[in-house]
């Protein structure tokens, strides 16, 4: 009786110059992604899984922290040029875009694309404390 043994086919990984990184900042949170120009996700970083816990999370050096991990995975992958998509209400947009730019990325465009309502759903109720 004969074993087959199977032969692993190695990974070849792409070098990618161009993507997209998406900054999605909440009041609790910034999520950091990093994907492609057909926007297949690459690498992503979180102010969570940068160490840091509760309210430290929402805060604007968790953000720049997230997004400096986020650029240097994506420049080991081989990601020059980006375009980056700012999204959500936070705190953390603007020092998460300020450290991609340290971190040596050519920036290309930045964009907002928070859904804002055209008068659509009735807002919440006023919170009173």
């Amino acid at each position: 009786m004969t074993v087959k043994k199977k032969v692993k086919k190695k990974r070849v990984q792409q070098r990618i110059t161009s993507g997209i990184i998406n900054v999605h900042s909440t009041f609790n949170n910034t999520i950091v992604t990093v994907a492609d120009n057909n926007g297949k996700v690459i690498c992503w970083a979180s102010a969570g899984t940068s160490g840091f816990k509760g309210s430290r999370k929402s805060t604007p050096f968790a953000a720049s922290i997230a997004a400096k991990e986020a650029a240097k995975k994506a420049k080991a992958i081989g990601i020059q040029d980006v375009k980056i998509l700012l999204k959500g209400p936070g705190s953390g947009k603007e020092s998460a875009v300020r450290s991609l730019r340290t971190e040596g990325l050519q920036v290309k465009s930045i964009i907002d694309i928070t859904p804002t309502p055209h008068n659509g759903c009735r807002p919440r109720k006023r919170r009173r404390v």
